[in-house]
């Protein structure tokens, strides 16, 4: 069973920095891509940032030039450095796994089959 647990997240001001961690047991790490997910109070949870099993990544435009998503394939962990927060940056983070190993970087959450419980990320204005 995979087993994802994301920290990381906090309160900041706007303009500051943020790094989230997402940490994977249960399965063959490197072969699978992932994601980061949020959904802020009333929305629905929107896709935020990809990366597959050979570092491609895809961002969503909201975030594109602020966020960075990584991996370390020896710590099974990825990573997302949120820099230049914005209120509307706000939300719940989840992380979570594809069901296909080396596949494309996906943005489709129906793609995803495995998700952690989240973090919760709060900006200031």
């Amino acid at each position: 069973q995979v087993h994802l647990v994301e920290s990381g997240g906090g309160l900041v001001q706007a303009g500051g920095s943020l790094r989230l961690s997402c940490a994977v047991s249960g399965r063959t790490f490197s072969r699978h891509g992932m994601g980061w997910f949020r959904q802020a109070p009333g929305k629905e949870r929107e896709f935020v940032s990809a990366i597959n099993w050979s570092r491609n990544t895809y961002y969503a435009d909201s975030v594109k030039g602020r966020f960075t998503m990584s991996r370390d394939n020896a710590k099974n962990t990825v990573f997302l450095q949120m820099n230049s927060l914005k209120p509307e940056d706000t939300a719940v983070y989840y992380c979570a796994a594809d069901s296909v190993e080396f596949a494309a970087v996906t943005w489709q959450q129906d793609e995803y089959e495995s998700w952690g419980q989240g973090t919760q990320v709060t900006v200031s204005s």
